[in-house]
């Protein structure tokens, strides 16, 4: 089943978008061409400036694990975090048919 992982960004100084845009553009040209990869939207935030989503799609799981521990990947990825001065938040979602699982357990 096919898996979407969020990545979110926040640029808070407008000036490392120029050192910033060319890693991106490089980081999706390359994950386009992975095995399993299906396609990816970015989205920035209309009430929080500096922060961007990338939702991008993949085949399986596995998939996105194998390009995310990619050595390739990681250099990039390490230049990107620097840049930014954090780390790249992930979070993988799943789709779900017919609303929330039987199994769905609210935090206490």
């Amino acid at each position: 089943m096919a898996v979407t992982i969020i990545i979110k960004r926040t640029i808070k100084d407008e000036h490392m978008v120029s050192r910033l845009a060319p890693l991106i553009v490089q980081l999706r040209s390359l994950a386009a061409v992975q095995p399993g990869f299906l396609t990816d939207q970015t989205f920035s935030c209309l009430d929080c400036e500096g922060e961007f989503l990338i939702m991008s799609t993949w085949h399986l799981l596995e998939d996105w694990n194998k390009w995310m521990h990619s050595e390739e990947r990681m250099a990039i990825q390490r230049q990107v975090d620097e840049l930014l001065g954090e780390k790249t938040v992930y979070r993988y979602y799943e789709p779900i048919v017919g609303g929330i699982p039987p199994q769905f357990r609210p935090e206490a």
